[in-house]
């Protein structure tokens, strides 16, 4: 596999394609989401929520760090892919035995009935996510995004087509089934068609571990990392109600989908674009402040100003069904804010090739994570998000703490990088709180104009103050406009 010249188009056009990939998907999933808890119920999402924890971790599993490792390892061609691939079909059948057989214990134990059938046929999405695993890192390593694109926007809209009918047609629980495990198997059939890899009869044991050799500190740190990531769901589902746990995730939910679009996007680009020049570490370094940057510019404000329009939010999209999700939205929004800091930081120690780091890094972030849970759980459920927050904060600075010797990119100037936007972001933020507290419009229209004051704020101070990541978007954007 030839290696990718990298230049300052293609690794923006790359990313481009990768936010036009996450924007889009998340917009088309935004709206179907909406629809969907109009016609739904918090039971029937929480519900959901404790059958993802356990097919996130199969899936955990079944991919282990493999994909990432195929993007690090610059010599990776057919016999990497190939090896890989089979080992992850073998990996996911055996990972759905496991759940098929696991399914009525669990379910007992959150007595819920309902979850045998729903684990063992959503667990069917591991095949499908094993293949697509691969799919994607070949992508990513060729910075072909478009094709990402292509794929995850079809197969949203006709999964989500699909969610909305059954929903239409009263099959509760089932339209969310339908929806999840539609959308894995669409997207690994419409890759299968776009992807010019295919598989080739090769099998290699010393490849193979010369990959897990990388990946496996990547496994533990994704099984750690999503056992805790789902703590809270398997505590609240056994200490209160799956409408409970329906509502707590629904105000996680959106913070989630903003983060994942537009900082996803960055990152997805930014660890094919540094595994290409790892041996070169002044370019990490001067792509990764870039990254935290630009990454801090763009979602900062989203994140601070969701938490102040929160309330016209939910009850204009989601109905006052869903009010009680209000109160967990905003406290998400304080830790999602610190996001940039912490997946950018990461991404540059897996792309210099220091997995170990990565790995210990999770095991310690997961330990007081694990302590925080164990702490806020006697207090209730508002304990436990306001520890989740809590822990997103501290976890920004243990994550920049490696980088200060292996990329010289010290506390100070990742704060440098960051304050600006966050400052900003969080005055717009209190502005728009005492705009509220003035006006008394309806919900729509209060939020339509919580969204333009607010983007007029950012826009105003920023460019008051000559933000740096305001200038330069703003250079590049005039730039392809005279072109």
């Amino acid at each position: 596999m030839a290696e990718i010249q990298l230049t300052k188009r293609k690794v923006i056009t790359s990313f481009i394609w990768k936010t036009m990939e996450k924007g889009g998907a998340q917009i088309i999933q935004f709206v179907v989401s909406i629809i969907l808890a109009r016609m739904l119920t918090p039971s029937d999402y929480g519900v959901l929520a404790l059958i993802t924890v356990f097919i996130n971790l199969a899936n955990a599993f079944v991919q282990s760090g493999f994909g990432t490792a195929l993007i690090q390892d610059k010599e990776s061609g057919d016999l990497e892919f190939s090896t890989v691939f089979y080992f992850s079909i073998f990996a996911s059948i055996l990972f759905y035995i496991i759940l098929f057989f696991a399914a009525i214990p669990i379910a007992h134990f959150y007595k819920t009935p309902i979850l045998i059938k729903v684990i063992r046929i959503l667990s069917i999405s591991l095949l499908f996510n094993s293949i697509v695993c691969i799919q994607n890192a070949y992508l990513s390593k060729k910075l072909n995004f478009k094709k990402n694109f292509i794929g995850s926007i079809f197969a949203i809209s006709l999964s989500g087509l699909i969610g909305i009918i059954m929903a239409y047609n009263n099959f509760g629980i089932w339209a969310l089934v339908g929806q999840n495990l539609s959308y894995s198997f669409l997207i690994f059939l419409i890759l299968c068609f776009i992807v010019e890899w295919k598989p080739k009869l090769l099998f290699s044991i010393s490849k193979l571990k010369k990959l897990f050799l990388f990946s496996w500190k990547l496994l533990a740190s994704n099984l750690i990392g999503t056992f805790c990531n789902n703590l809270q769901s398997l505590i609240i589902g056994k200490n209160y109600s799956t409408s409970q746990l329906g509502i707590y995730n629904r105000g996680q939910n959106f913070p989630q989908i903003i983060t994942n679009t537009l900082d996803g996007s960055i990152q997805s680009v930014l660890f094919p674009t540094l595994s290409n020049k790892n041996d070169d570490k002044e370019y990490v370094k001067n792509t990764m402040r870039k990254s935290i940057s630009l990454s801090a510019f763009i979602l900062l404000p989203c994140i601070f100003g969701m938490a102040a329009i929160a309330k016209p939010l939910v009850l204009t999209l989601l109905s006052e069904k869903w009010q009680d999700s209000i109160i967990f939205m905003q406290i998400a929004c304080i830790g999602f804010g610190f996001i940039p800091i912490q997946s950018a930081n990461l991404t540059a120690i897996n792309a210099v090739g220091r997995s170990d780091i990565y790995m210990k890094l999770e095991i310690v972030k997961r330990s007081i994570t694990i302590l925080s849970i164990i702490a806020a759980t006697p207090f209730g459920i508002f304990a436990l998000a306001a520890s989740q927050a809590a822990c997103n904060i501290l976890f920004s600075f243990i994550n920049a703490y490696p980088n200060k010797k292996l990329l010289n990119y010290t506390y100070k100037e990742q704060l440098e990088d960051l304050l600006p936007s966050l400052i900003v972001a969080f005055i717009m933020g209190v502005l728009i709180q005492l705009f509220n507290r003035f006006t008394t419009l309806s919900n729509l229209f209060q939020l339509l104009s919580d969204i333009i004051l607010g983007v007029i704020i950012y826009l105003f101070i920023s460019i008051v103050l000559k933000n740096k990541s305001f200038i330069y978007l703003y250079s590049n954007i005039t730039k392809k406009r005279k072109l």
